[in-house]
C-alpha cells in the first residue's frame, strides 16, 4: 500500500509540473544559487523562458518599496531623562524603524504625510516644535544622534500605456517610488533636509546599525521590447549588476538593498540588486541580511539568501534552502555562526492544485507539519527537527540563545521548548498544551516568557477551535521538561484585537518597571441578546479602544493598573461594523522618566506612571 501511495504521490507531482506549463526543457536542473546576469538581453530571455503563461504574467510580476541654534537644540543631560523606552527590537544593536521614536527628550511621530517633532519632556510643558511636510506617504523613521531618517513612498502614473511583451493586452503602468530623507535636527524647531535618496520600488523594510541604514525595496518587473532597470536617484542601474536565482517561479521582481550613511552626506550610497520570486521574509543580524523567497514550484520550500553587511559594504555570500515557509522575522535567527529557521510545511499543496487526481488516502494525511532547521555559515543544513505538531501551524516563534520556543495551534496551544545547544541535534525538551495561542513571544528573563495572542474554545462541530478575546500568558520554562503557564489574563470577547498581535513594536515591556502596555480594541458581547446562551462563534460589539497598562511580576503575574483611551466620542463605536478605525486609536506607547506616553494618529497623551493621572496631551495635526 505504501508503494502505491508513493507512486500516486509522485504521479501527482509530475502532473502538477506538467500542468503548470513552466519549462525545464533541455536545461540543467536549477540550483537556486545566486548568479549574475551579463546583459539586459539575458534578463529578457530568462523571464521569457521561465514565466508560465501570459494569464499568470498579467497578474503582476513582483514581490512584496542650516538653521540658527535655538533653545530647541540637541538635548543635554540636564534636559533629558536618562531613563526612556526604545523600540522593541529583535536583535540587540540592530534598530528597527517605526512610526514613533524618542530620545529621552523629544518624540518624533509619523502622522500621515508629516513627521511631527514634540518637545515631550517634561510632560507638563510638552508642545509641538516643528512639522515636516512631505509629498507622498511617510512610512517609518529612525533617529540617530542629530539625524532624523524618514522613509516614504509615492505612486506615479505613466500617461502612455506600455504594452507587455508577453501579452497583447494594453495595460497602464504605475510606477511606485520610495525615498529616504535625512534631516539635520540639531535644532528641533527647524529641521533641515540634508540628503534625499530616491529609488524606484516599494519600501519593504530597513534596519540601522551604527551610522548606517540598510534599506530593502521591492519592485514588480515590467518590460516591453527593452528591460527597464530601476533608478537610484538620477543614476540608472545596470543589468550586469543584477543577481538572480535560477529557481523557477510564477513571477519575478527586483529587490534592492541600499546602505546609506546617516551622518556623512557626501558618502555614496552602496547597493545590490536581486531578481527573485514570490513572497519574502527579512531577518537582519549585526553582520548579515537574510532574505527569504518562498517557492511553490514543484515543492514548497524557502530559499534563503545571505548578504553580508559591514560599515555600509554589501556583499552577497551564499544560498540555502529548507522545506516549508516562514511566518515572520521571529521564525529566523543567527547565533554563534549558525542560522536557525522554523517553518510550516503545507502538505495539502498538491490537493489544492489537482484535487481530482489525489487519492483519499493521500488527502487524509495531516495538512501541515512544522520544522526547525539549523544551517551553518555557508547555509548548508547541519541539523533538523521535523514533523512537529502534525495538522497544526506555527503561530509564533522565538529563538533565544541556545533554545527555541514555538507555538503551534489548531485546537489548543502547544508551547514547544527546543534545545539547540548541539546544532547538529536539535531536540524537544518539553511542551505545554493550554487553550488559545500566542501570536508573539517576548522574553521576561532567561527562564520566563510573555505571550500575547487569543483565547480559544473548542468547536463542537469540527476539529478546530473558535478564537475569542485577547489573551496574555506568562510562561515559566525553568523546568524545561515541564513548562508552565503561571499567569494569564483574558481581555474581552471574540472580536477583541490588539496592534501588538501583528506588530511587535506595539508591545511595550520594562522588567525594571514591572511594566507591560498593549493597545486594545475591546469587543464585548451583550449576553441579553442570547437568552439561550452565547454561541462560541459569536462576535462582540466594539465598546472601547486604548492602552491596557499592567504591572507584571513573577509573584503576582498580570495586574491591570489602568486603561487609557484617546476616544472621547463613544458614538464612534456605534458607527463601526466588522472593523473599528479611528484617528484616536492608540497604536504605540513609550515612557520617558516616570511618564507614560500613549500615541494615536491625532494625539499624544501623558499619564503619571505612579498614579496614572493625566498630565498633559498634545493634539497632532490632521493626518492625511
Amino acid at each position: 500500500m505504501k508503494g502505491v501511495l508513493l507512486f500516486a504521490l509522485l504521479f501527482v507531482v509530475g502532473a502538477v509540473l506538467v500542468a503548470s506549463s513552466f519549462y525545464i526543457e533541455k536545461q540543467n536542473a536549477p540550483t537556486g544559487e545566486l548568479k549574475k546576469f551579463s546583459s539586459c538581453s539575458e534578463i529578457k530571455n530568462f523571464l521569457e523562458t521561465r514565466t508560465p503563461s501570459p494569464s499568470l504574467l498579467e497578474r503582476g510580476m513582483g514581490i512584496l518599496s542650516t538653521g540658527t541654534k535655538s533653545l530647541q537644540s540637541a538635548p543635554t543631560s540636564a534636559d533629558m531623562s536618562s531613563e526612556y523606552s526604545t523600540t522593541n527590537i529583535q536583535v540587540e544593536g540592530v534598530d528597527e524603524a517605526d512610526i514613533v521614536k524618542n530620545d529621552g527628550k523629544y518624540i518624533y511621530d509619523v502622522s500621515g504625510n508629516k513627521v511631527v517633532i514634540v518637545d515631550a519632556y517634561p510632560a507638563a510643558s510638552a508642545k509641538i516644535l516643528s512639522t515636516i511636510q512631505l509629498e507622498g506617504t511617510v512610512q517609518e523613521i529612525f533617529i540617530s544622534k542629530d539625524r532624523l531618517v524618514v522613509f516614504g513612498s509615492a505612486e506615479h502614473y505613466y500617461p502612455g500605456p506600455l504594452e507587455r511583451k508577453m501579452s497583447s493586452e494594453i495595460m497602464p503602468h504605475y510606477y511606485s517610488g520610495m525615498f529616504v530623507n535625512i534631516y539635520d535636527v540639531s535644532d528641533r524647531a527647524n529641521p533641515v533636509l540634508k540628503r534625499n535618496v530616491t529609488l524606484e520600488g516599494s519600501y519593504y523594510g530597513s534596519r540601522m546599525i551604527g551610522d548606517y541604514v540598510y534599506v530593502v525595496a521591492n519592485q514588480p518587473f515590467y518590460y516591453t521590447e527593452n528591460v527597464v532597470m530601476p533608478k537610484i536617484g538620477a543614476a540608472e542601474t545596470r543589468c550586469a549588476d543584477v543577481y538572480y536565482s535560477d529557481m523557477p517561479d510564477y513571477y519575478y521582481g527586483l529587490t534592492t538593498i541600499l546602505a546609506v550613511n546617516t551622518q556623512v552626506d557626501s558618502q555614496d550610497v552602496n547597493s545590490k540588486i536581486f531578481l527573485q520570486g514570490s513572497a519574502q521574509g527579512l531577518y537582519v543580524s549585526q553582520n548579515n541580511i537574510y532574505i527569504t523567497q518562498s517557492s511553490y514550484y514543484g515543492e514548497e520550500k524557502t530559499v534563503v539568501n545571505k548578504v553580508s553587511i559591514d560599515n555600509g559594504k554589501i556583499e552577497y555570500k551564499n544560498h540555502g534552502e529548507v522545506p516549508g515557509t516562514v511566518l515572520n522575522q521571529f521564525s529566523m535567527d543567527e547565533y554563534n555562526g549558525y542560522f536557525r529557521i522554523a517553518t510550516t510545511s503545507q502538505n495539502n499543496f498538491i490537493t489544492r492544485m489537482m484535487p481530482q487526481v489525489v487519492s483519499s488516502q493521500v488527502a487524509s494525511q495531516p495538512s501541515s507539519k512544522n520544522n526547525v532547521y539549523v544551517l551553518d555559515s555557508s547555509l548548508a543544513v547541519v541539523g533538523k527537527l521535523e514533523d512537529l505538531a502534525p495538522g497544526e501551524k506555527i503561530y509564533s516563534a522565538r529563538f533565544l540563545s541556545d533554545r527555541a520556543y514555538l507555538v503551534t495551534f489548531k485546537k489548543t496551544d502547544p508551547l514547544f521548548v527546543i534545545d539547540l545547544k548541539d546544532p547538529a541535534n536539535p531536540k524537544i525538551l518539553g511542551k505545554l498544551k493550554i487553550p488559545g495561542y500566542s501570536n508573539y513571544l517576548h522574553p521576561y528573563d532567561e527562564n520566563h516568557l510573555i505571550g500575547i495572542g487569543k483565547e480559544a474554545v473548542e468547536a463542537e462541530e469540527g476539529d478546530f477551535a473558535w478564537y475569542q478575546g485577547v489573551k496574555l500568558s506568562l510562561f515559566d520554562v525553568t523546568d524545561v521538561e515541564n513548562p508552565k503557564e503561571i499567569s494569564q489574563y483574558s481581555i474581552g470577547d471574540r472580536g477583541t484585537d490588539s496592534y501588538a498581535l501583528q506588530d511587535h513594536k506595539a508591545f511595550l515591556f520594562s522588567k525594571d518597571k514591572n511594566l507591560l502596555v498593549v493597545p486594545i480594541t475591546l469587543a464585548e458581547i451583550n449576553k441579553e441578546q442570547y437568552p439561550e446562551g452565547v454561541p462560541k462563534n459569536a462576535y462582540g460589539e466594539f465598546t472601547w479602544q486604548g492602552a491596557y497598562v499592567f504591572s507584571i511580576t513573577l509573584d503576582k503575574g498580570f495586574e491591570l493598573k489602568s486603561k487609557i483611551t484617546h476616544v472621547e466620542d463613544n458614538s464612534e463605536f456605534m458607527k463601526s461594523g466588522y472593523y473599528f478605525e479611528s484617528q484616536y486609536s492608540v497604536k504605540r506607547s513609550l515612557y520617558i522618566g516616570n511618564t507614560l506616553y500613549t500615541l494615536s494618529d491625532k494625539m499624544i497623551k501623558m499619564n503619571d506612571l505612579g498614579n496614572f493621572a493625566e498630565i498633559n496631551k498634545v493634539t497632532l495635526p490632521q493626518s492625511v
